[in-house]
């Protein structure tokens, strides 16, 4: 933003009359309403047009994601009748995010992103009417199924990429932090409006009802895709997106130790401390009933639903690399009470809490990224993120069920959180650029 113009002369007049008078008593300390209003979220993002659109845009699509993919997983056992075809699902989203997620953010860097962002979001919505046409026509295909799911994880690859690069685009770098808040805190809310609405829903096998759901909720993404700015690439960029372009921005990445640490945490709180792959086990054998799964499930993203609503904070930190390890090692020791907890109530609390933590992790980490990385390496670093983000949780589920079936169920879950907090600190004490980190670069 350039400077105010000076103001006339009269106005200077009064400000000197202003300064000669009597000083006013300071203002009271404020209150709870003060308090509230500084630990609320920071909206002031949304006053943004273009950004306010993306951000509604991004919520709606998302709830009607998450309802897909319970609907796709439901249908397929229901065909199939086999945990082993639902299983196959995993790899098809996962292989697609990793490949189409580092290639597209590739291509962000080297073509307009509104476009871009918009041609992907057709590619997600196209798959999406497909899911809804064969659930109409009673296919019953299940290869049809899970090939219209890696269509549809192609588009969520490359828009994810593409959507984290405009922001620093749409708004000043003071808001970014707020922006990602803002984001984190509406996906959250729709990974647990999602899945309830899809049960709800898809009873007496109502499939064609979720994804024309989906259908229409996604509109609402695609708009706002529409009415973004014109975003052509910054400086010259005249190569073509391919393999270099990919090995180009890894390499740079591998220059740059703060952005390194970003993703290394992350892969840390994830792979080492996720539980999720043992909460059918402890369900079970601790809480009696399968029930409690969903309830394991949904804490961790009400918690960071509520930490998100309280995170106007967030963007008063300036030393975002020590808060990042503090927040990652504060998800390890929550997980791992909720390891030790043997009421149910008790274990969900200490989830929540990690839940929290992890939104805050998950802003700083953007927020770093965003704001360090230059804007002709966004793209590509945002694939990176997107890989990391979809990778870590799986990895998490693979050890914790390793390690569960070779050591118990609770010395996985208690061990990989107080691992996960060990090891993020001993991480974060050898990269001492990555401590010093501060928001003003």
């Amino acid at each position: 933003m350039s400077p105010n113009p000076d103001p006339p002369s009269s106005e200077l007049d009064s400000v000197t009359e202003d300064a000669s008078s009597p000083a006013p008593q300071s203002a009271p300390a404020p209150g709870l309403r003060g308090l509230a209003r500084r630990a609320a979220i920071d909206t002031r993002p949304l006053s943004d047009p273009s950004f306010r659109r993306l951000w509604l845009g991004q919520a709606v699509s998302f709830t009607g994601f998450q309802l897909t993919s319970v609907a796709i997983s439901v249908q397929v056992y229901a065909l199939t009748k086999s945990s082993l075809w639902v299983g196959l699902l995993g790899p098809a989203n996962l292989v697609p995010l990793i490949v189409f997620g580092l290639w597209g953010g590739a291509v962000a860097d080297a073509m307009d992103r509104r476009r871009l962002l918009v041609l992907a979001s057709l590619v997600t919505w196209a798959a999406t009417l497909g899911l809804l046409i064969q659930a109409m026509l009673h296919a019953g295909n299940v290869p049809l199924i899970i090939g219209l799911v890696v269509v549809q994880s192609v588009g969520f690859a490359i828009t994810s990429p593409t959507r984290g690069a405009v922001i620093p685009r749409l708004l000043p770098v003071t808001l970014v932090p707020a922006a990602n808040t803002l984001n984190f805190t509406a996906s959250q809310t729709a990974t647990f409006i999602g899945p309830v609405l899809a049960g709800v829903v898809i009873g007496n096998n109502r499939y064609a009802l979720a994804y024309g759901i989906d259908a229409v909720l996604f509109t609402v993404g695609l708009y706002a895709a529409i009415r973004l700015p014109a975003m052509p690439p910054l400086g010259d960029r005249s190569d073509r997106p391919g393999l270099r372009s990919v090995f180009e921005g890894l390499r740079f990445l591998g220059t740059r130790p703060v952005l390194m640490m970003s993703f290394v945490v992350d892969i840390i709180a994830m792979g080492v401390a996720m539980p999720r792959a043992l909460f059918p086990e402890v369900a079970d054998t601790r809480f009696s009933g399968e029930q409690a799964v969903g309830w394991l499930v949904a804490a961790i993203a009400v918690g960071a639903v509520v930490g998100g609503l309280l995170s106007g904070w967030i963007g008063r930190i300036r030393r975002q690399g020590v808060a990042l390890i503090a927040v990652i090692a504060a998800w390890g020791l929550a997980v791992a009470a909720a390891g030790l907890a043997h009421s149910l109530w008790l274990a969900l609390l200490f989830l929540a809490l990690g839940g929290a933590a992890d939104l805050v992790s998950s802003v700083f980490r953007q927020t770093i990224l965003q704001t360090y990385a230059p804007d002709e390496m966004r793209g590509r670093l945002q694939g990176v993120f997107t890989v990391v983000v979809a990778g870590g949780p799986r990895l998490g589920d693979l050890r914790a069920g390793a390690v569960g079936a070779a050591v118990g169920a609770t010395a996985s879950w208690v061990g990989g959180g107080i691992a996960c907090a060990i090891l993020v600190v001993l991480v974060g004490l050898a990269v001492p650029s990555f401590l010093r980190y501060t928001t003003d670069g």
